[in-house]
């Protein structure tokens, strides 16, 4: 098995590609690791010192490193736990995944939420997943768009950027009732 690795926009964050699907679909984020119980994959990379949180997409694993430690240090002791799991055969998760994506939204705002949810299908969240990351739609409310960032996008120094220049840009030019766009954290 060869397992290739990516950098992200996020210093703190590599993006592994063991080159087999991780999750069939959506995402699984585990920001610590006492959310790593859900996953054997999770929970190993967790037992690397310095692994301070894990993301799965469908075909990538990102990973989060504390600032202390160095990526020389950490780097082979996950791919080594990542390449043990999947020659294990054990699941990368237990029982039934927890339903990953966007929040739902009741309201009168349900036209306006759908076009948001769609922009960020179509247009945004591919381009996310390519950098090791993913972001959710969370709500809508008086004209302004919350985001919930994972993965790579948690934390990452251009987060700002990519939401205010990118996304809000995005939004407020197909859809005139978005004024802002936050990012909300979970």
């Amino acid at each position: 098995m060869f397992i290739q690795t990516e950098s992200t926009p996020n210093p703190a964050t590599l993006k592994f590609l063991p080159g087999e699907t991780v999750l069939q679909a959506g995402t699984a984020d585990f920001p610590a690791a006492e959310a790593a119980a859900a996953s054997p994959l999770a929970a190993r990379i967790f037992a690397v010192e310095g692994v301070t949180a894990v993301f799965f997409g469908h075909d990538f694993v990102t990973v989060t490193k504390a600032d202390a430690v160095e990526w020389d240090h950490l780097k082979p002791a996950i791919l080594g736990a990542v390449m043990e799991h999947f020659q294990s055969g054990a699941p990368v998760m237990e029982g039934e995944p927890a339903p990953a994506g966007h929040a739902e939204h009741d309201g009168p705002d349900g036209e306006i939420v759908g076009q948001i949810k769609d922009l960020l299908d179509t247009r945004v969240r591919p381009a996310v997943a390519q950098d090791g990351g993913d972001i959710t739609f969370h709500g809508f409310d008086k004209g302004i768009v919350y985001l919930h960032m994972q993965g790579a996008c948690a934390g990452c120094p251009s987060s700002t950027l990519t939401l205010k220049m990118g996304i809000e840009n995005l939004l407020r030019h197909y859809i005139p009732e978005v004024i802002e766009v936050r990012p909300v954290a979970l």
